[in-house]
């Protein structure tokens, strides 16, 4: 009997190996970078001083009122998105084939890039910071949100390593 000549195309397709540890700890390193501004915003919509005036929650971000559900809802999308990362460096779910997840990993981070800029020249206007009654609240404010400018980093660190794990 004559023997298959072996070929490419009869070889089993080969798994990426796992993703190393520091790829993991960034992914849930990212998660966590969320937490800090997800719980400041719903403490505001809780009723809890955060630094704002009433008069500007009422008019400004309409709390109480429908603002309260859209402070909520981004925070609750926030930490969902911030979640994702996990996807990159999961062994045991994949969603979707690394050839598609790849590229919408390497906009997901370049949009991140993109925000935490825009984010930055809109902390630093004036508008922004007249809102808080004392630079003690706007301190809370810094540290509560500045974590989430290392997730764009992170990210990218992170499809980094997928990129190059699932490379065909």
């Amino acid at each position: 009997m004559d023997a298959m000549p072996t070929t490419t195309a009869h070889l089993p397709a080969s798994t990426p190996g796992p993703a190393p540890a520091w790829a993991r700890r960034a992914a849930h390193a990212i998660a966590l970078c969320a937490l800090p501004s997800g719980l400041w915003r719903i403490a505001m919509a809780s009723g809890v001083f955060v630094g704002y005036s009433d008069q500007v929650l009422r008019d400004v971000f309409d709390i109480p009122g429908w603002g309260i559900a859209y402070v909520v809802g981004l925070s609750v999308l926030a930490e969902l998105a911030a979640l994702s990362p996990l996807l990159l460096v999961s062994d045991r779910w994949r969603p979707l084939r690394p050839r598609t997840l790849a590229p919408l990993a390497w906009t997901a981070s370049g949009l991140l890039v993109l925000v935490a800029l825009w984010q930055l020249v809109v902390a630093f206007t004036v508008e922004s910071q007249s809102y808080m009654s004392s630079d003690t609240a706007m301190t809370v404010w810094w540290i509560a949100f500045a974590p989430l400018f290392a997730i764009p980093a992170l990210m990218t660190a992170v499809t980094w390593s997928y990129a190059r794990r699932h490379r065909s």
